[in-house]
């Protein structure tokens, strides 16, 4: 069974987001360290990126603080390497299609088996035009993340069936960024994925309280958080792993209630 599976298996999964190299890589690794110790299953982590379109001001503030700190991919693999001698949940990238092409798709995925990095999400790759990347994926053992969207019923079908480790479930139209309410008929979404596949299927986009947390987790299998960490970072800076670590606490603790005892 892959890493990711096991962060499913008989338990709600509470995913993280933090952006690679922000403050610095120093405090990033230190980060990934504590959000596992917190209670993360599963870790995201972004690679800083000029143009992440995908994102809210608050992930694009982390992207533009992390690059001016110096973050490279090449030192944001080194640092993951270093982290993955702790960490022994699943860490996925959040990536774009630009940086994976512009370091040698090969490559990349070399420098994600070398660091143990077990998947990739990439918001800017289409379904349909995954299979550039998904040969090479596979060859390396790297599950590329499919994204589902409020979109068309045969189109979550078709998505479900291929998705490789986990589905990330998007509860809201638009960029990453917390939400008061989420609206969209995630229910609706999850059930066309559950008809189509047993894929363990993560909701994020929008989910900051522990309430949301354990809602989005209740009708899935797990809730992913990014910017209300990403913003915890950005207050706190190198003394954010505290405050994140206590954050991530609450959220897996309202996310764990739902465990079948």
């Amino acid at each position: 069974m892959s890493r990711i599976h096991e962060a499913f298996q008989n338990k709600k999964a509470f995913i993280g987001f933090v952006t690679g190299g922000d403050p610095d890589l120093e405090t990033s690794g230190k980060l990934v360290e504590a959000m596992e110790e917190a209670g993360a299953d599963l870790i995201e982590i972004g690679i800083p990126f000029s143009d992440p379109i995908a994102e809210g001001t608050v992930i694009q503030e982390a992207n533009i603080r992390a690059l001016a700190a110096g973050c490279t991919t090449d030192k944001l693999f080194d640092m993951v390497k270093e982290a993955r001698k702790k960490v022994k949940v699943p860490m996925v990238f959040l990536t774009y299609i630009n940086p994976i092409y512009t370091y040698g798709k090969e490559r990349f995925m070399k420098k994600c088996v070398e660091c143990g990095i077990d998947g990739l999400i990439i918001p800017d790759l289409p379904f349909e035009e995954k299979g550039e990347l998904l040969e090479v994926c596979e060859e390396h053992d790297v599950d590329i993340i499919s994204l589902i969207a409020p979109t068309s019923k045969e189109r979550i079908r078709m998505i479900a069936k291929e998705a490789k480790g986990f589905l990330y479930v998007v509860s809201s139209m638009g960029v990453t960024g917390v939400r008061s309410k989420i609206e969209t008929d995630i229910e609706g979404m999850v059930k066309l994925v559950r008809e189509s596949s047993d894929i363990p299927c993560a909701i994020g986009f929008g989910i900051a309280t522990p309430e949301q947390a354990k809602a989005m987790a209740a009708i899935s299998d797990g809730a992913i958080v990014g910017s209300a960490i990403v913003k915890l970072v950005a207050q706190y800076g190198k003394e954010s792993v505290g405050p994140v670590s206590d954050y991530i606490r609450q959220m897996k603790n309202a996310v764990a209630e739902l465990d079948v005892k």
